[in-house]
């Protein structure tokens, strides 16, 4: 099975003072309502492939970085791992985002040490404010 590779939404190379916000999700509906949630006040970039996700990494530095922890191919345990492994991007704070909510996933998630742990869905606002938070340490 070949993965979808895609940049789904890119804002414009323009300078901004915005902080850079990366969101990896395979749910192209997800990704819509994420970026929606936070094209205001930030830059965002939305990519649907862990793979196309470490290729940009290659390329560009987010901020901060929004995961999700179950996709296809490269799952978001496998994305963290790569991006920790490498002295340009081991420093990028990592929030997990996932609807799953059982121990072991949780467990799982937190025995990566991502900067944190977001539950799908998430509202505006709370979503909003952890980004504050995490981008003003």
């Amino acid at each position: 099975m070949e993965e979808k590779q895609n940049i789904l939404f890119e804002q414009s190379n323009e300078q901004t003072n915005r902080k850079h916000i990366l969101i990896i999700d395979d749910d192209v509906n997800m990704l819509k309502t994420l970026r929606y949630y936070l094209q205001d006040a930030y830059k965002v970039t939305v990519i649907n492939s862990g793979k196309v996700a470490i290729d940009f990494l290659l390329k560009y530095t987010p901020d901060l970085i929004l995961l999700d922890y179950m996709m296809p191919m490269y799952n978001g345990a496998a994305v963290l791992k790569i991006i920790k492994s490498r002295e340009a991007t081991k420093d990028i704070p990592v929030y997990f985002l996932t609807g799953q909510t059982d121990r072991t996933t949780v467990m799982e998630c937190l025995s990566l040490k991502p900067a944190g742990y977001i539950i799908k869905p998430v509202a505006k606002d709370a979503l909003l404010d952890k980004m504050a938070k995490a981008l003003s340490k």
